[in-house]
């Protein structure tokens, strides 16, 4: 046997380790970051779900702020987001 007979089947093992690598670091890093709701943060008609009777779903806030009504956001953040009529929240909140 030869060094190049010797040297191809390794080589073509390192690459194939290096793609199921790299495979496995892109899924990893596109996993969306985790979400929760936050009430009390959405413009009119810019939330994302629930808001209140009478209204079906996205998109149906009818002022801004509104305290039933809330958009997904980056988990832990919600409560630090400061609007003109108070805090978020994480359960809907009176306004």
């Amino acid at each position: 046997m030869t060094k190049s007979t010797v040297l191809a089947p390794t080589a073509a093992l390192i690459a194939a380790a290096a793609a199921v690598i790299a495979v496995s670091s892109s899924a990893y890093a596109q996993q969306p970051p985790k979400m929760e709701k936050c009430y009390g943060v959405a413009k009119a008609g810019k939330n994302d779900c629930a808001a209140g009777p009478g209204t079906s779903c996205a998109g149906t806030s009818v002022r801004d702020y509104q305290g039933n009504s809330w958009k997904f956001v980056p988990a832990g953040t919600c409560t630090k987001i400061v609007t003109p009529k108070g805090n978020g929240s994480l359960t809907p909140v009176k306004r």
